[in-house]
């Protein structure tokens, strides 16, 4: 005779096959829960981020990366970008973001040399605005 789930209610014909005994509804609630409660322990430790902070901080940025305001985190969560030498959290940013910050290496003096090329590119200067025919 097959298990039946301890989660649902008594009677019910779900088959457990999973670890607890659970059905795979419950299974996958479980699984859901446990890693959520990793992720927070995870946050806490390495950031200092109590329960709620994250969402928190999530709402101010309007649900979206600090820098390029387009990624949601709905996929996949947003990292939490802080500060190396002052370990303070800066924000939440997507993956490309929070991998150009990395680059950068904190240092304001790089961002602004980036804003520079990008307003004005030495190849303009040196030989003119070249672009293929096309």
């Amino acid at each position: 005779m097959p298990r039946s789930c301890k989660d649902c209610p008594p009677n019910s014909k779900r088959p457990a096959p999973f670890a607890g005994p659970r059905c795979s509804t419950h299974n996958r609630a479980t699984i859901g829960a446990r890693k959520a409660a990793a992720r927070a322990l995870r946050l806490e430790k390495t950031y200092g981020l109590r329960e709620g902070q994250y969402e928190e901080l999530y709402a101010a940025q309007g649900g979206v990366c600090a820098i390029c305001e387009r990624a949601t985190g709905k996929t996949k969560k947003l990292a939490v970008d802080h500060d190396h030498k002052t370990g303070y959290v800066r924000g939440l940013l997507c993956g490309p973001c929070n991998k150009i910050l990395g680059h950068l290496r904190d240092d304001p003096l790089l961002a602004a040399n980036i804003l520079e090329y990008l307003e004005e590119p030495p190849a303009h200067n040196a030989i003119g605005k070249v672009k293929p025919d096309g």
